[in-house]
């Protein structure tokens, strides 16, 4: 038992390295995310012809493929038509895409949920479309969809992991490398499992603070995740 636990500790590190690069990964990818969702469910809401196509499509496509599908277009089909990605930008972009994807459904629905009449009030007081939608609808969808985006974090520092198939050193892939190298398995995932509980755990707590001092009493928005 004492051997078990000098071993955790030597690894430690090792781990928490691919820790910061999980991290990175998902913070960066999120952020896409945030911002390819936001421009999607307004165009999905308010826009027209072809720009309300184009979301259209691409939210179905993405969230219809598998999100290892889409890395590997990205890291080993692009080089085919001469772009070539490193392997921590491809991580990024997949995920970030993806994660764009389902965001976008999470602020439709918390935009559809915001009162019709307010849109009308907006534009009596002189607000143009654009206007109204940034001013008035937006911060009200955005409180709206708080509680699913949060599970959107957690989700995606658990979808990170996908990146070790490109050979991304992210946590998963220090275990990976940690196992080839002590050929413990029992010891090295299960240290790599309790790391994600303390992380997802940390998350979920801020994330449920935030949630109840942001709150609207009585709306809510369903999460688009199986």
């Amino acid at each position: 038992m004492a051997e078990e636990v000098a071993f955790i500790g030597k690894i430690i590190p090792e781990l928490l390295k691919g820790l910061a690069v999980t991290c990175r990964l998902s913070g960066g990818a999120l952020l896409l995310g945030l911002g390819l969702g936001l421009v999607t469910a307004v165009l999905r809401v308010y826009g027209t012809g072809l720009l309300k196509a184009v979301a259209v499509i691409y939210s179905e496509v993405i969230r219809g493929t598998p999100l290892l599908v889409q890395l590997f277009i990205l890291y080993y089909g692009l080089p085919d038509v001469g772009i070539n990605l490193d392997r921590l930008t491809a991580g990024y972009l997949a995920l970030g895409i993806n994660s764009g994807a389902y965001q976008a459904e999470y602020f439709r629905a918390a935009i559809q949920s915001v009162q019709a009449g307010q849109m009308s009030a907006a534009r009596a007081l002189g607000l143009s479309k654009l206007q109204a939608v940034i001013y008035v609808i937006l911060p009200q969808a955005l409180r709206l969809v708080l509680p699913t985006w949060a599970n959107e974090v957690i989700y995606m520092v658990k979808y990170a992991s996908v990146v070790y198939t490109i050979a991304v050193p992210e946590l998963l892939a220090r275990g990976q490398m940690l196992n080839s190298k002590y050929f413990k398995p029992a010891a090295i995932f299960f240290t790599v499992s309790v790391i994600y509980i303390i992380v997802i755990t940390l998350i979920t707590k801020l994330t449920d603070g935030l949630e109840k001092r942001l709150a609207i009493p009585g709306l809510a928005v369903e999460s688009g995740r199986d």
